[in-house]
Formats: C-alpha cells, sequence, structure tokens
C-alpha cells in the first residue's frame, strides 16, 4: 500500500496491539497486521447478495433437517428412527439437560440465530448503504454485536464430524439407514461454513457507522502508548476515561482496557478448572451400553481401546485424537502461554511471533474436542432397543463438556498483546508506523 493510498480509520490489531492505518479495499482484498500477520479487514465480491443467498439456503437447509427422519437404526427386525432434535430430548430424558441444551444451542438455534441476524444486517446495509453512526438505530447496533458474539459457539461443522464417527462405530453393529435430513444436514453444516467465512466484522460495521477519528492516536501507536482503548467488537479506537466503565463511542459495547495482570487471573482460574474436570471426564464411563441384559460402562480411552481391536483405527485415531490429545495439549499450551506472559510481560518479538502461533493453533482447535460429546448424543438418541441394546450418557460427558468450553473461555479471556514489548519512543515507533498494512487476495472471493 502506497502512503497517499486513501484510507477508512484507523485501528488497533487485537492480537498485538500496533495501531495502523486500515486501507480501503477492493472487493476481493484483505488487509493483515504488518507486524503479526492477524487479519484485520477483508472483503469479498458482491457481499450482499452473496452472503443473502447462502443464507437464505441455509435456513431451508435448517428446516430440512430438523423436519424429517435423520437416521435409523435396527438389528433383528426391531428398529429406531430419529429426528435430528430427538438427540437433544434423549439427553434430557436420562438426566442430562445441560448437554441436551448444550446440543440444541450450538447446532440448532445459534446457527439460526446467527443467519438470521447476518441475513437482516446484510439486507439493511443494501437497502440504505453506509449511513451516519447517530442514526443507526439502537437494534441494529444490539444486533451486530450479539451477532459476533455468537459466532464462535457454531459447532455445526463438529456436529456433522460427530455424526460420521457414530455412524463407523455402530455401522458393524447393526444396519444403519440415512434419511431425507441427513442429506440436508450435509447441505447446512457446508453452507453455514461458507457464511461465516464471508462475514467480516470490520466490514460490516463500516456499512453502518465509519469509524470516529482520534487525533491524538496515529499509526505507529501501541496499546503500551496509553492513548486508547480497542473496542473488540468494532475495531474503534476510543479515548481513555478514568474512573469510568466506558463504552464504544461507535457501537455502543463495553470496553476491556488492557490490564494483562488481571486478564491472566481470569484465564488461570478457568484453565484450572478445566484440569480439574480432565480427571473425571477420563475416569468415569463416557456411555453404558447395554446388550442383552447386561451393562458395560465405556469410558474415553477404553472405547479408543475397543474400536483398535475391531480394527477401527482410522476412527480410533480420531477419537484418541480429539477426546485426549486435543484437550490435553490444550492445557499444557495455554498453560505455558499464561506462565510465559505472566513470567515476562515486556517479550521480543521473535518470541512473540511464536507464541501467537500457538495461541492460534490452541484457540482454533479447542471446539473440535466436542467430537465425542456429540457421539454420545446421537447415539443415546439412535440405540434404544429395550433390553436387546441401548446406550445411556455416562457422567464422565458432562465434566469432558465442562473441559471443552472452559478452555475455550480461557483462550478468549487471555490478551495475547501481553506478548508484545514496550515499543520505545523512537525508532521502532517511526519504523512501525511507516510499515504499510499488508494487503492480499482473498482467497475464494
Amino acid at each position: 500500500m502506497q502512503h497517499e493510498q486513501q484510507t477508512v480509520g484507523i485501528t488497533g490489531c487485537e492480537e498485538c496491539g500496533l495501531v495502523v492505518a486500515l486501507p480501503e479495499l477492493e472487493p476481493g482484498q484483505r488487509a493483515s497486521c504488518p507486524r503479526c500477520g492477524h487479519l484485520l479487514m477483508k472483503t469479498i465480491k458482491h457481499p450482499q447478495q452473496r452472503t443473502l443467498a447462502y443464507g437464505f439456503a441455509c435456513l431451508v437447509m435448517l428446516v430440512l433437517s430438523v423436519s424429517f427422519p435423520f437416521m435409523s437404526f435396527s438389528v433383528q427386525g426391531i428398529q429406531q428412527e430419529i429426528t435430528l432434535m430427538h438427540s437433544a430430548q434423549m439427553l434430557a430424558q436420562f438426566e442430562n439437560s445441560l448437554l441436551g441444551l448444550l446440543l440444541l444451542m450450538t447446532v440448532v438455534i445459534l446457527p439460526a440465530c446467527y443467519i438470521t441476524s447476518v441475513l437482516y444486517l446484510y439486507w439493511v446495509s443494501t437497502e440504505h448503504g453506509k449511513i451516519e453512526s447517530d442514526s443507526v438505530s439502537h437494534r441494529v447496533k444490539s444486533l451486530c454485536r450479539l451477532t459476533l458474539r455468537i459466532e464462535p459457539w457454531l459447532m455445526v461443522d463438529v456436529f456433522l464430524i460427530g455424526i460420521l464417527v457414530s455412524l463407523i462405530k455402530i455401522a458393524a453393529l447393526a444396519d444403519v439407514g440415512l434419511g431425507m435430513s441427513f442429506w440436508a444436514f450435509c447441505l447446512y453444516t457446508l453452507l453455514v461454513v461458507k457464511c461465516v467465512a464471508m462475514v467480516d466484522r470490520t466490514w460490516l460495521w463500516l456499512q453502518f457507522a465509519p469509524m470516529v477519528p482520534l487525533p491524538e492516536v496515529k499509526a505507529g501507536d501501541s496499546h503500551h502508548s496509553r492513548n486508547h482503548i480497542s473496542c473488540h467488537t468494532c475495531a474503534q479506537l476510543n479515548p481513555i476515561v478514568e474512573g469510568h466503565h466506558q463504552r464504544c463511542i461507535r457501537c455502543g459495547g463495553k470496553l476491556h482496557p488492557y490490564h494483562p495482570a488481571k486478564n491472566l487471573q481470569y484465564a488461570w482460574a478457568l484453565l484450572l478448572a478445566s484440569a480439574v474436570f480432565l480427571f473425571p471426564a477420563n475416569l468415569y464411563p463416557m456411555m453404558y451400553t447395554v446388550s442383552l441384559g447386561k451393562s458395560e460402562g465405556s469410558t474415553i480411552i477404553g472405547g479408543v481401546v475397543l474400536l483398535w481391536h475391531h480394527g477401527s483405527y482410522p476412527i480410533a485415531m480420531v477419537i484418541f485424537i480429539a477426546s485426549v490429545v486435543i484437550p490435553l495439549a490444550k492445557i499444557v499450551a495455554l498453560g505455558w502461554l499464561f506462565y510465559a506472559a505472566g513470567r515476562n510481560i515486556d517479550d521480543e518479538n521473535r518470541k512473540a511471533i511464536r507464541r501467537l502461533k500457538l495461541y492460534r493453533m490452541a484457540e482454533f482447535i479447542g471446539r473440535w474436542s466436542m467430537i465425542d460429546i456429540f457421539v454420545v448424543a446421537l447415539l443415546v438418541a439412535l440405540v434404544q432397543l429395550q433390553n436387546l441394546m441401548a446406550i445411556y450418557p455416562g457422567p464422565a460427558a458432562l465434566s469432558f463438556a465442562s473441559v471443552v468450553l472452559l478452555t475455550m473461555l480461557a483462550a478468549m479471556v487471555f490478551d495475547p498483546r501481553v506478548f508484545w514489548q514496550n515499543l520505545q519512543p523512537g525508532e521502532k515507533t517511526e519504523r512501525l508506523s511507516e510499515q504499510p498494512t499488508t494487503i492480499q487476495k482473498e482467497p475464494h472471493s
């Protein structure tokens, strides 16, 4: 980007704190932080039309996914048929209402709310275009904030992998049939993933309200400059007002000042709680299998060993990696990152980049550990053939779900800006202020 290129404002990078000028992008381009490479904004070609088309298709597929038989399971002439909603209902019947609510929220309700909100926001931007921030209704601002907070909790794609794992686990035990809703759900998952990938927070807010300039803040400053607070909802830089619980001057969202010690305390508390739940999650049975009146509990490791002995090596590896390796590795990785952040606040930038990459990986993989919970939910709903064969949830299921959710929250609470050293006045600040924002072509735009 040349210096004479027009900008839409300045913003602070969420992951390294560097203040950079945000350029006006052509359709199909993306802008990244020049210091850490974090994505600042992206655009796609024909954003309103494409997003509206994908959003409506998502809702159609969702309706089809819950309206017809999802799967069927038959043994010796006895057949059990379920719909998508039966998984949550059966968990509630077996006194696991929290797990049923978690499945219902992350697979059906939250995705439906997210897609509906995105459709409304993009329709509003199509009808009205860019308008001044003081004329944006409170409803639109609140809806936009809510939509962006929902996004990390959409687990439709994780549930689909859980379905595939369940099919492999029970295919050798009985005849499994796939209903019309199963194929609709596969399309629904692909459409949701595509729709989420097209939504960009910074671009979306620019359609409703321009960035408010702050004369005292310039490109090259950072969170250590102590002259602004960056909004994590709309990327607006806000002036610091001491002694007040501030809200963003642009979107009205709650602001979170840079307090590394306080954020670390919250992150450590959540991480230690997840480590405590990890023990019952692995020691107690994840589910009970009843066959010909005989009940047998199965732990996570026991299920992996059983699959391995039956020759299902790929699925055994998937369960082992998703349910054993990833939760443990994420707890260890986050623990090391929190320790490193608390031991040395001002760190070298080379180490910061390496630690930031580890943090990004830990944050990305955490949600995939929910595969085992979704497998249990689906098997409990599907395999209910009285004493001939039945599956019930075990006490470890809720503990394991707690591990996944707490580690996700710990990663969200942690502020990775703590890894970046305090820039000294002069050479580094001047050099960074002259660095251009990285502009690339958006893949598959």
